[in-house]
């Protein structure tokens, strides 16, 4: 599905930014949602995911307690607020949606079964 990801930037350590996947063509119901990133010569990783179905949420270790993701129904976007920011969560952040009713944890924790990536935004952490 298509989904439009926007709100990286250059940050501080210690500061906050706020991530957009926008539907295109299509809504969210039903549908699982997952924030992905890819830091330079490492793989991708599921950060945060969200099971539309039942409202299931899965974070990754490093970013628990830092990092919530949302949607916002109306505007047909789900955002991932990144707080706390540290340099090592500097990557090109992506966002991608299935609606073949996969939970948020294996969504999240199998990045390979994304049928297709956007380009992403560059969050870059650094002071």
């Amino acid at each position: 599905e298509h989904v439009v990801e926007s709100g990286g930037g250059l940050v501080q350590p210690g500061g906050s930014l706020r991530l957009s996947c926008a539907a295109s063509g299509f809504t969210f119901d039903h549908y699982t949602v997952g924030w992905f990133r890819q830091a330079p010569g490492k793989e991708r990783e599921g950060v945060s995911c969200l099971d539309n179905s039942n409202g299931n949420t899965y974070y990754a270790d490093s970013v628990k307690g830092r990092f919530t993701i949302s949607r916002d129904i109306a505007k047909n976007t789900v955002f991932l607020q990144m707080n706390s920011l540290k340099p090592e969560d500097t990557a090109v952040y992506y966002c991608a949606a299935d609606w073949r009713d996969f939970s948020a944890n294996f969504y999240c924790t199998e990045p390979e079964s994304v049928d297709s990536w956007g380009q992403g935004t560059l969050v870059t952490v650094s002071s």
